[in-house]
Protein backbone atom coordinates (compact mmCIF):
# COMPACT_ATOMS: atom_id res chain seq x y z
CA UNK A 1 0.00 0.00 0.00
CA UNK A 2 1.40 3.05 -0.87
CA UNK A 3 1.01 6.37 1.59
CA UNK A 4 2.09 9.94 1.19
CA UNK A 5 2.64 12.62 4.04
CA UNK A 6 1.13 14.29 5.58
CA UNK A 7 -1.07 11.76 7.14
CA UNK A 8 -4.63 12.50 7.63
CA UNK A 9 -6.91 10.93 10.29
CA UNK A 10 -8.55 8.61 7.79
CA UNK A 11 -5.02 7.11 6.90
CA UNK A 12 -4.16 6.41 10.05
CA UNK A 13 -7.49 4.67 11.43
CA UNK A 14 -7.35 2.59 8.33
CA UNK A 15 -3.87 1.14 8.82
CA UNK A 16 -3.35 -1.96 11.01
CA UNK A 17 -0.43 -4.04 12.44
CA UNK A 18 1.01 -5.77 10.03
CA UNK A 19 0.28 -3.62 6.95
CA UNK A 20 3.11 -3.46 4.67
CA UNK A 21 3.17 0.25 2.81
CA UNK A 22 5.67 2.41 0.94
CA UNK A 23 5.96 5.90 2.29
CA UNK A 24 6.36 8.87 0.19
CA UNK A 25 6.95 12.76 1.07
CA UNK A 26 8.31 14.52 3.99
CA UNK A 27 9.12 12.94 6.94
CA UNK A 28 11.45 14.29 10.01
CA UNK A 29 14.55 12.71 11.77
CA UNK A 30 15.22 12.99 15.23
CA UNK A 31 17.05 10.82 18.21
CA UNK A 32 17.59 11.17 21.72
CA UNK A 33 18.87 14.47 21.80
CA UNK A 34 16.64 16.16 19.26
CA UNK A 35 13.78 14.50 21.29
CA UNK A 36 14.75 15.89 24.38
CA UNK A 37 14.89 19.12 23.51
CA UNK A 38 11.53 19.07 21.55
CA UNK A 39 10.17 17.27 25.06
CA UNK A 40 11.33 20.45 26.83
CA UNK A 41 10.29 22.93 24.19
CA UNK A 42 6.89 21.64 24.94
CA UNK A 43 7.23 21.41 28.45
CA UNK A 44 8.35 25.72 28.41
CA UNK A 45 5.13 26.09 26.49
CA UNK A 46 7.22 26.98 23.16
CA UNK A 47 6.81 26.75 19.75
CA UNK A 48 7.73 22.99 18.17
CA UNK A 49 10.49 22.90 16.10
CA UNK A 50 8.14 22.12 13.33
CA UNK A 51 4.18 21.38 13.14
CA UNK A 52 3.88 18.15 14.39
CA UNK A 53 0.37 17.49 12.65
CA UNK A 54 0.25 15.29 10.35
CA UNK A 55 3.65 14.50 10.05
CA UNK A 56 6.05 11.39 10.82
CA UNK A 57 9.39 11.49 12.98
CA UNK A 58 11.78 8.92 12.00
CA UNK A 59 14.08 7.75 14.47
CA UNK A 60 17.45 7.95 12.59
CA UNK A 61 20.69 10.12 12.57
CA UNK A 62 21.77 10.37 9.13
CA UNK A 63 25.39 9.87 8.54
CA UNK A 64 26.64 12.20 6.14
CA UNK A 65 25.96 12.82 2.32
CA UNK A 66 28.28 11.50 -0.16
CA UNK A 67 29.29 13.80 -3.57
CA UNK A 68 26.19 13.72 -5.32
CA UNK A 69 23.95 12.21 -2.90
CA UNK A 70 21.53 13.75 -0.68
CA UNK A 71 22.22 11.64 2.25
CA UNK A 72 24.63 8.91 3.84
CA UNK A 73 23.13 5.59 5.34
CA UNK A 74 20.11 6.52 7.26
CA UNK A 75 18.65 3.19 9.14
CA UNK A 76 16.20 3.29 12.00
CA UNK A 77 17.43 3.82 16.04
CA UNK A 78 16.00 1.53 18.83
CA UNK A 79 12.42 3.10 19.70
CA UNK A 80 12.70 2.49 23.45
CA UNK A 81 15.65 5.54 23.81
CA UNK A 82 12.45 7.81 22.63
CA UNK A 83 10.12 6.41 24.83
CA UNK A 84 10.20 8.84 28.00
CA UNK A 85 9.63 11.95 25.74
CA UNK A 86 6.97 9.85 23.11
CA UNK A 87 3.80 10.64 25.42
CA UNK A 88 4.28 14.20 25.52
CA UNK A 89 5.16 14.72 21.90
CA UNK A 90 2.00 12.67 20.90
CA UNK A 91 -0.42 14.60 23.26
CA UNK A 92 1.41 17.58 21.91
CA UNK A 93 0.02 16.09 18.20
CA UNK A 94 2.58 14.02 16.87
CA UNK A 95 0.92 10.84 15.77
CA UNK A 96 3.13 8.69 13.49
CA UNK A 97 6.61 7.59 14.28
CA UNK A 98 9.12 5.27 13.14
CA UNK A 99 12.39 3.33 14.40
CA UNK A 100 12.68 -0.19 15.28
CA UNK A 101 11.75 -2.64 18.22
CA UNK A 102 9.31 -2.44 20.94
CA UNK A 103 7.36 0.72 22.41
CA UNK A 104 6.96 1.10 26.30
CA UNK A 105 3.43 0.48 28.05
CA UNK A 106 3.16 4.15 28.44
CA UNK A 107 3.58 5.03 24.71
CA UNK A 108 1.12 2.38 23.61
CA UNK A 109 -1.20 4.21 25.46
CA UNK A 110 -0.67 7.82 24.11
CA UNK A 111 -0.85 6.25 20.73
CA UNK A 112 -4.32 4.80 21.35
CA UNK A 113 -5.37 7.97 22.96
CA UNK A 114 -4.39 9.78 20.47
CA UNK A 115 -4.99 7.88 17.50
CA UNK A 116 -1.22 7.56 16.07
CA UNK A 117 0.67 4.69 14.88
CA UNK A 118 3.85 3.55 14.91
CA UNK A 119 5.76 1.91 12.08
CA UNK A 120 9.17 -0.12 11.96
CA UNK A 121 11.76 -0.43 9.16
CA UNK A 122 14.10 -3.33 9.13
CA UNK A 123 17.36 -2.74 10.91
CA UNK A 124 20.33 -3.38 8.69
CA UNK A 125 18.82 -1.45 5.77
CA UNK A 126 20.51 2.08 6.28
CA UNK A 127 22.23 1.73 2.83
CA UNK A 128 18.28 0.86 1.29
CA UNK A 129 16.53 3.34 3.16
CA UNK A 130 19.14 6.55 1.83
CA UNK A 131 17.90 5.33 -1.74
CA UNK A 132 14.55 6.25 -1.11
CA UNK A 133 15.84 9.77 0.32
CA UNK A 134 15.40 12.66 -2.51
CA UNK A 135 16.32 15.81 -0.68
CA UNK A 136 17.49 16.62 2.98
CA UNK A 137 17.15 19.32 4.96
CA UNK A 138 18.56 20.46 8.44
CA UNK A 139 15.57 22.19 10.06
CA UNK A 140 16.44 22.61 13.79
CA UNK A 141 18.94 21.59 16.54
CA UNK A 142 22.36 22.39 14.03
CA UNK A 143 24.43 22.23 16.83
CA UNK A 144 23.65 18.17 16.99
CA UNK A 145 25.21 17.22 14.05
CA UNK A 146 23.82 13.75 12.91
CA UNK A 147 21.18 14.53 15.56
CA UNK A 148 19.89 17.59 13.99
CA UNK A 149 16.31 17.48 13.20
CA UNK A 150 16.10 16.97 9.04
CA UNK A 151 13.45 17.07 6.79
CA UNK A 152 13.75 14.43 4.66
CA UNK A 153 11.86 14.06 1.07
CA UNK A 154 11.77 10.31 0.76
CA UNK A 155 9.81 8.04 -2.06
CA UNK A 156 8.39 4.50 -1.64
CA UNK A 157 10.61 4.14 2.00
CA UNK A 158 9.30 0.81 2.91
CA UNK A 159 8.08 0.09 6.32
CA UNK A 160 5.47 -1.86 8.14
CA UNK A 161 2.81 -0.61 11.21
CA UNK A 162 4.01 -2.33 14.03
CA UNK A 163 1.34 -0.38 16.49
CA UNK A 164 -2.20 0.59 15.23
CA UNK A 165 -4.50 3.11 16.73
CA UNK A 166 -6.12 0.57 18.49
CA UNK A 167 -2.64 -0.81 20.05
CA UNK A 168 -2.96 -3.64 17.63
CA UNK A 169 1.04 -4.63 17.91
CA UNK A 170 3.49 -7.15 16.12
CA UNK A 171 5.36 -7.46 19.13
CA UNK A 172 2.17 -9.63 21.17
Amino acid sequence: MQITTPLDDSQIINLKAGDKIELSGFIYTARDAAHLRMFETIQKGEKPPFNYAGQVVFYAGPCPAPPGKPIGSVGPTTAGRMDLYSPALIKAGLRVMVGKGNRSPEVVNAIKTYSGLYMVAVGGVAALMAKCVVSSEVVAYDDLGTEAIRKLEIDKMPLIVAIDKNGGSLYE
